[in-house]
């Protein structure tokens, strides 16, 4: 079974608000196994002023927040209930890889996949691409604490 969510079905789960809400929707969903969440990326966003002015260039950091919320996403429709009311925070990067820039225009499809939970510590294999092409990608943990 496959679930999509709209923006205001995302911002049920993260905290997260503009400017740094960086998942604008999700089409697909098989909890437990994957989801795959899209940004779209636009001149519009506050980080080209300065990323750069002249060769606007979107933050890796940024990329991979992007990828770490997808897995809060897919950790909150995996848990169900057993998340809410927690905050999930990041814990570490591993293996990031960065193969071309994501600029203004580009559609970034962002792909996580779990691996293993354990005592609220979520891991996942991540991917984001443009156009089917490899942008990046990582390893990303993340714990579900109490608030």
């Amino acid at each position: 079974m496959s679930i999509t969510l709209d923006i205001q079905q995302i911002q049920a789960f993260l905290p997260h608000r503009y400017p740094f809400l960086l998942v604008d929707k999700v089409v697909e969903c098989e909890p437990g196994v994957r989801l795959l969440g899209v940004k779209n990326v636009t001149y519009n966003e506050p980080f080209f002023q300065g990323h750069f002015p002249q060769k606007p260039v979107m933050p890796g950091v940024l990329i991979l927040e992007a990828m770490a919320q997808t897995t809060g996403l897919l950790a909150s429709e995996t848990a169900g209930e057993e998340l809410k009311g927690m905050i999930y925070y990041l814990t570490s990067i591993d293996k990031a890889k960065f193969k071309r820039p994501v600029v203004p225009g580009d559609q970034l499809m962002l792909e996580a996949r779990f691996v293993k939970s354990k005592r609220n510590v979520w891991a996942f294999e991540c991917r984001a691409e443009v156009d089917g092409e490899f942008v990046a990608s990582a390893e990303i943990r993340c714990a579900a604490v109490v608030e």
